[in-house]
């Protein structure tokens, strides 16, 4: 008989359930949080499950890795999506008994799990973007902070002009209070501009070096935190058996409600990442307002814009670049630019 088993897991243990194909539970118990535990638990007992479920959590990409390298038939499913089914149960708080027969249903939406090359992509891009939100903290903290003191400080760009924050804050007062936190600030401000400034050079020097990106590069807008980021997200391009899929992946496509004689489209779902979602929309930006040069994609995002308005012809081209950033990973081709703009 085929057994189905779900994992609830915590930082410390995991607990197991394990239900036959008619629902009925055959084990139950508890092991240390680490694959090796699980495997050992279903060894001890003589149990081979057809499909072992846990939720999406902050565990889930390492456990999930781990099960994998043990030839477990492990499945990584939607949190979310699985506490609503779980809701129905009141009279049921075993989280891995309700997993289990989730298991054995079929009733779950699987989540996809990333590569650890993906994750090697996107872990400096996302500590560079977490550095730049520190130092413009930073920034707005002591400006507020001195404002109070009547003390404004001028605005500053990127790059060198950066030493202009630290030297207006090191000049503009001699009160002693003022000049310990001016001092704990710009020491602090100094080690945060560094830091990001090694971590953009890393980034530009992979984006550089991968064959992939390169090729994503060539998109109008696009640059190589852009195609980077967009790389380690998607992952495995087959993952999308049409390359519009990609819009509604990343919530770039319009709500759709249908029921009876009611069918209306909506604002976009801004699902899936935000942070990625926010870049195509700064690069699709970029292409209508900075992009000298004219292409297809420049030329439909300018009468979109004419019709539309600025903000929902972004959106659009935002999905659009999307949209050809998968084609050309697909197609392993590069973008084709024309020299005059069409009509």
């Amino acid at each position: 008989m085929e057994h189905h088993a779900g994992l609830d897991v915590s930082l410390k243990e995991i607990s197991i359930c394990v239900v036959d194909g008619d629902g009925k539970t055959i084990a139950r118990g508890a092991c240390p949080a680490d694959p090796e535990g699980v495997a050992g638990w279903f060894r001890t007992r003589s149990l081979t499950p057809r499909r072992i479920v846990h939720e999406s959590e902050m565990l889930s990409i390492w456990l999930q890795r781990g099960l994998a390298r043990l030839d477990l038939p492990e499945t990584c499913i939607d949190a979310r999506k699985a506490h609503k089914s779980l809701s129905a149960r009141l009279n049921k708080s075993d989280a891995a008994e309700g997993l289990a027969q989730l298991a054995r249903t079929g009733w779950f939406t699987s989540v996809h799990i990333c590569s650890e090359e993906a994750d090697r992509l996107h872990s400096p891009v996302r500590a560079r973007e977490r550095l730049i939100r520190l130092r413009k903290d930073i920034e707005g903290h002591i400006r507020g902070v001195l404002k109070t003191f009547g003390i404004r400080m001028t605005g500053t760009g990127q790059g060198r002009q950066r030493q202009a924050f630290c030297d207006q804050l090191a000049a503009g007062e001699t009160d002693p209070i003022l000049r310990i936190i001016a001092d704990g600030f710009i020491a602090a401000h100094t080690t945060l501009c560094q830091a990001a400034a090694d971590l953009d050079k890393a980034v530009k020097k992979k984006a550089k070096a991968h064959p992939v990106a390169r090729r994503l590069m060539t998109t109008p807008g696009v640059g190589q935190v852009n195609a980077l980021s967009f790389i380690a997200l998607v992952d495995d391009p087959d993952r999308f058996s049409r390359t519009s899929d990609v819009g509604a992946f990343l919530g770039l496509t319009p709500k759709r409600h249908q029921s009876g004689e009611m069918d209306w489209s909506g604002r976009v779902s801004k699902c899936g990442d935000g942070a990625m979602r926010g870049l195509l929309f700064e690069a699709a930006s970029g292409v209508i307002r900075q992009v000298k040069r004219f292409s297809p994609l420049k030329s439909w995002a300018l009468r979109l814009a004419g019709r539309r308005g600025f903000r929902k012809a972004a959106v659009a081209t935002a999905r659009k670049i999307a949209v050809l950033m998968l084609t050309l990973w697909k197609n392993e081709t590069d973008y084709q630019w024309t020299k005059e703009a069409t009509a």
